[in-house]
């Protein structure tokens, strides 16, 4: 990563531009050509430098619900559960934690109902109890890493 991989990691992380052309303002801002931009996005996401990119809508704003799940996977099961979870669309995001509830996820559904509804499937096809944690209260943190 150089100097110019660090700015576009730092521009990035708000203030970006709602417009008809937004990668060409942020290639302007940093002094580089919108190609050089994409190009240089495509390697950080391939490299796995960012393994993400993209906006972060609020679901519920939009009328939809989520929740944060838990399982208790066997060790051994592990993969074959991983597999299962992330074959539902459902699921946001997947992260295995050094805890007794060793997978937490997060589940964006077009509904709460829906929300049940992916667990119970979920349940069924694993043979594991889903905990299943809507929220309570959103806190919100800005959070920004400065590369």
């Amino acid at each position: 990563m150089d100097d110019i991989d660090r700015k576009i990691i730092n521009s990035l992380q708000g203030d970006f531009p709602i417009a008809d052309h937004p990668y060409q303002i942020v290639a302007q801002r940093l002094d580089i050509t919108e190609d050089e931009l994409l190009k240089r996005l495509g390697i950080l996401l391939e490299n796995r430098t960012l393994t993400r990119f993209g906006p972060m809508y609020d679901i519920q704003k939009l009328g939809g619900s989520f929740s944060l799940c838990a399982i208790r996977v066997p060790p051994d099961r592990f993969k074959e559960v991983t597999e299962i979870v992330n074959s539902f669309s459902e699921v946001a995001h997947n992260y295995e934690r050094d805890h007794e509830f060793n997978m937490w996820y997060v589940l964006a559904t077009e509904s709460l109902a829906q929300i049940d509804i992916t667990n119970q499937a979920i349940e069924e096809k694993t043979g594991l109890k889903v905990y299943n944690m809507p929220k309570i209260q959103e806190f919100f943190v800005g959070l920004h890493f400065e590369a």
